[in-house]
This record gives C-alpha cells, sequence and structure tokens, in this order.
C-alpha cells in the first residue's frame, strides 16, 4: 500500500503530470468563470430591461440627462460583460490570453467612465488620469494591431 501511493506521488512530480493537472485546473476555472459571467450578463440585462420600462412608463419627463446616461451606463456594462466572456472563452479555445481582447474590454471600461462622469464633481487631476488612461490603452492598441498584422 505504501509502495503505491509513494509510486503515485513519485509520478505526480514529474513535470508532465504537474503540467497535465495545473491545465485540468485551469480549464476547470475557466469554465466556472464563464458560467459566472453568464449569470453577470443576464442579470445585468435584467437590470437594464427593468430600467427602461421604469423609465418609459414613468411620468413624462426628460429622457435626456442624468436618466439617458445611467441607460447608456448599463449599456455599457453589458458589453464589458460580454468582453470579459470573450476573453474567457477564447482563453479556453487557445490557452492564450489574447491581449487585444483584453485590451479592447479596457477601452470600454474607460469610455464608460468618461461616459457616466458627473463632471461637477470630478477634479481636473481625474480627467488628466482618465486622459492617460484612453491615450496609453489607444497606443497599446495600435501596437498590438500592428505588430498582429506583420
Amino acid at each position: 500500500m505504501w509502495r503505491r501511493i509513494a509510486a503515485r506521488l513519485a509520478a505526480m512530480g514529474k513535470d508532465e503530470n504537474f503540467l497535465a493537472s495545473i491545465k485540468k485546473i485551469e480549464n476547470l476555472v475557466s469554465k466556472a468563470l464563464s458560467v459566472a459571467m453568464v449569470i453577470v450578463i443576464l442579470i445585468a440585462v435584467g437590470d437594464l430591461g427593468l430600467t427602461l420600462v421604469k423609465q418609459l412608463l414613468a411620468p413624462p419627463a426628460s429622457f435626456v440627462g442624468q436618466t439617458l446616461i445611467q441607460i447608456l451606463g448599463l449599456f455599457l456594462n453589458v458589453l464589458i460583460a460580454l468582453e470579459i466572456l470573450e476573453n474567457i472563452t477564447a482563453y479556453l479555445r487557445k490557452h492564450v490570453v489574447q491581449v487585444e481582447l483584453v485590451i479592447v474590454t479596457s477601452i470600454i471600461a474607460v469610455a464608460r467612465k468618461i461616459i457616466i462622469l458627473d463632471f461637477e464633481k470630478t477634479s481636473g487631476t481625474d480627467l488628466i488620469g482618465l486622459a492617460i488612461a484612453i491615450f496609453s490603452l489607444a497606443i497599446s492598441y495600435w501596437i498590438v494591431r500592428r505588430i498582429s498584422t506583420q
């Protein structure tokens, strides 16, 4: 019995077996994340739908302004969640993190932040930080696209 246990431990210690175990764990975690993201997306779509129905059934008020910004933010939340799900499923397919997808998701997230930003409560430093983030992400995207098309 002890010999069998020792043999199994020795077999697990081999690089190939260890890497195979790690790959199985990565796949399991990626699948769990995919299921969790689908749940998050469904909840976000439900929230968006409820908000739209409430706003359309509300007494006629100005739809433009804070309400429109809130709805755009919810739309972008769904889009960001879909992009994250795409990142996870791309990893499951190719077992490689696709940098271009990550950068695009980041650009959408920063754009969402800018769209829903309350300029009255935002400092100039925050705006400069967002500008630097967008510029850096745009340059990164351009570099990645340029390298991938060569």
